[in-house]
């Protein structure tokens, strides 16, 4: 049944100025101001040129003076909005210059068109037909030059058409009655046109909203990605990565001035023993106060991070940087030798702090890192909790660098290094599907090393390939006889680098009998990054042979999709650092469940790595990921240690 109420009710809709959609509006009024000038324009014209053809015709006031009057008004407008096409409204300003415009140009269009009808009797036959071209001109021009506000150009068209059709109608005798059903034809087109136009107008607009707000959404993922990148997610300062991208400014500046830049490097006593006896999250626990200590003391030009496990260091920007070094690393001295209470327990901790301070000689802003580092090395190698700035008798310490050089190569000849493993388990049911091989250093005569503090040395020396070798060649073998087992092993950048690195994976998987099926090889972006090239023609050839690849850290780096796809990996690890803050940080799980739909849209298997407790499993196992592991799953052990937890369907090993 047909609804009059809301026939009329959407009708009067149309002639209503719409501004709910700030955008549209701004968009349009952008349009509106360049028309504006034009509109008054036209209107004046045409209103001269009827002044001048009725002058003989008509009583003047009619002929001259309302004109003039039609004629400052259009003038003194088009001169204020053409004086204001390149300034900046607000939106409050938008919305009432568009409805004050709009109105009076409906309110003049209607003025001008009565005043015409007026003179019309006046005339004679050859200025009657002028002013009936006038008047349909006038009213074509102002619904053209209205069309960004469609409100406004429907008005001028309805209040224009409607008298001019009724009058000329009846006119003469139906003499105009041809020109009457023109216009009204020529005014339904135009209402056409007007509803195409505003329509294609407010979807291009809208679009370019939409793709705004997209491009801003993504800008923000990617600020908060690399927010993320470049923060340490326990202490919440900027970590390692985050210093070295500052030290990579510096560097491209134009030199170092003596005393304009400072480094001091800070490292806590004991924090080891501290963290074995009392456990993880109490070291956590430390370590996120003595960040707060740090920052309490840190002076306003220095930037504080964490280089990571107990380190700290500060890099001093500005003038009399030596100064600025020495009185923040005696604050955080006295500071960190106060007893802390932790947990309810009091302990001590103390730091071994070492400073650089550019100098003439200073090669560049990464040196002076080395050179920090290399001084609190020496305070530590001298009874610890002291302060050392660098001197060059500090660089003696290189000589224990060649040494351990020296013991990797031998101990290599004498079996000192071992593997142990840690198990990865199946997300669905948390059964054993692999482990992580890890490479020890337990029969070094001088004592056991960390990993951390001779693979680095085995990287510099070249020794990393011999060692990654003998790694490699272990898990191999120690897994073979374990079907279904399948095999990953971590490649080093500098061992993948090596040109001869592919004809060793397959005289080892020769040797060993390993099917090329079960072996996976986990490289970090880094390789992808230092040596594109040799990374995408090693991994091509290796793949072709059947060897799997795996992108180890993913999503602390800024690893892009064109990396996933063109490398052909076909397994990503989730950073520990990523999946540690799952539990107190919304932005993470959401980061998390990104990284994960990402891999699988790439049909790549995930497994996130630092799983320690079973809440952490469960949301990591809603998240999608395929593969758990961490210290709720067990720690590294013996092969057939870590392989007892339960019965494996589908072994992994990744060896680092």
């Amino acid at each position: 049944m047909f609804n009059l109420k809301r026939a009329l009710f959407t009708l009067a809709s149309q002639y209503r100025l719409e501004v709910s959609d700030m955008d549209l509006a701004r968009a349009q009024f952008r349009e509106f101001v360049h028309q504006v000038p034009l509109l008054y324009f036209i209107l004046s014209c045409n209103a001269a040129a009827v002044s001048l053809t009725y002058s003989q015709f008509a009583d003047p006031v009619l002929s001259s003076v309302f004109p003039i009057v039609l004629c400052s008004i259009a003038a003194v407008r088009g001169t204020w909005w053409s004086r204001r096409k390149q300034s900046v409204f607000s939106d409050a300003e938008i919305q009432r210059h568009i409805r004050t415009t709009g109105t009076l140009a409906v309110v003049m269009t209607t003025a001008f068109m009565a005043w015409g009808l007026l003179l019309y009797s006046y005339g004679d036959v050859q200025a009657k037909g002028h002013l009936t071209f006038f008047l349909a001109l006038t009213q074509i021009s102002a619904v053209f030059c209205l069309m960004p506000l469609r409100s406004a150009a429907l008005s001028v068209a309805t209040v224009g058409t409607g008298p001019f059709f009724a009058f000329f109608m009846l006119a003469d005798g139906g003499g105009k009655m041809p020109e009457a059903i023109m216009l009204a034809l020529v005014a339904g087109g135009m209402v056409i046109i007007l509803y195409r136009y505003n329509r294609t107008f407010s979807k291009l607009i809208r679009s370019q909203s939409i793709l705004r707000q997209r491009q801003a959404e993504t800008q923000k993922l990617s600020d908060e990605n690399r927010q993320i990148a470049f923060t340490d997610p326990l202490s919440g300062l900027p970590n390692r990565r985050a210093l070295l991208a500052r030290l990579e400014s510096v560097s491209e500046q134009s030199g170092l001035g003596p005393d304009s830049l400072a480094i001091v490097f800070i490292d806590l006593d004991g924090f080891k023993v501290i963290n074995d006896v009392h456990g993880h999250q109490f070291g956590d626990d430390l370590i996120t106060r003595v960040g707060h200590i740090l920052e309490s003391v840190r002076p306003l030009q220095g930037m504080l991070v964490r280089m990571g496990g107990d380190e700290f260091a500060l890099l001093i920007e500005g003038s009399d940087a030596a100064a600025t070094a020495r009185e923040f690393a005696e604050q955080a001295l006295t500071r960190l030798t106060l007893p802390l209470k932790i947990r309810g327990r009091a302990l001590q901790v103390g730091a071994s702090i070492g400073i650089a301070v550019a100098e003439v000689d200073t090669n560049g802003p990464f040196e002076l890192l080395r050179r920090a580092d290399t001084a609190m090395y020496a305070v530590k190698a001298n009874g610890k909790g002291g302060i050392r700035a660098y001197d060059s008798s500090l660089d003696e310490g290189r000589i224990l660098r060649h040494q351990i050089e020296r013991e990797i190569a031998s101990g290599l000849g004498r079996n000192e290094f071992d593997v142990v493993y840690q198990p990865l388990v199946d997300a669905r049911d948390f059964t054993t599907v692999g482990v992580e091989a890890l490479v020890r250093w337990p029969g070094r005569p001088a004592g056991p090393l960390n990993p951390d503090e001779f693979i680095g040395i085995a990287e510099g020396s070249g020794l990393i390939q011999a060692l990654g070798m003998y790694v490699l060649e272990r898990a191999c073998r120690e897994t073979r006889d374990i079907e279904g087992l399948r095999v990953s092993v971590n490649v080093s950048p500098v061992q993948f680098s090596h040109p001869d690195f592919e004809r060793q994976v397959m005289l080892v998987l020769d040797a060993t009998g390993l099917a090329p099926e079960r072996l996976q090889l986990e490289i970090t972006e880094r390789h992808l990054i230092d040596y594109p090239e040799r990374a995408r023609r090693a991994i091509d050839s290796l793949r072709a042979i059947g060897v799997g690849f795996a992108l180890d850290d993913f999503g602390t780096g800024f690893t892009s999709l064109a990396y996933l796809q063109s490398y052909g990996f076909t397994c990503v690890k989730i950073d520990r650092s990523l999946t540690k803050r799952l539990q107190s940080e919304q932005k993470a799980g959401h980061l998390i469940s990104g990284l994960v739909q990402l891999a699988k849209g790439l049909d790549l298997r995930v497994v996130a790595e630092g799983v320690e407790d079973e809440p952490l499993a469960q949301m990591l196992k809603m998240a999608g990921c395929n593969e758990l592991q961490g210290y709720h799953f067990g720690r590294p052990a013996s092969l057939a240690q870590a392989l007892k937890m339960a019965a494996p369907t589908k072994q992994e090993i990744a060896v680092a």
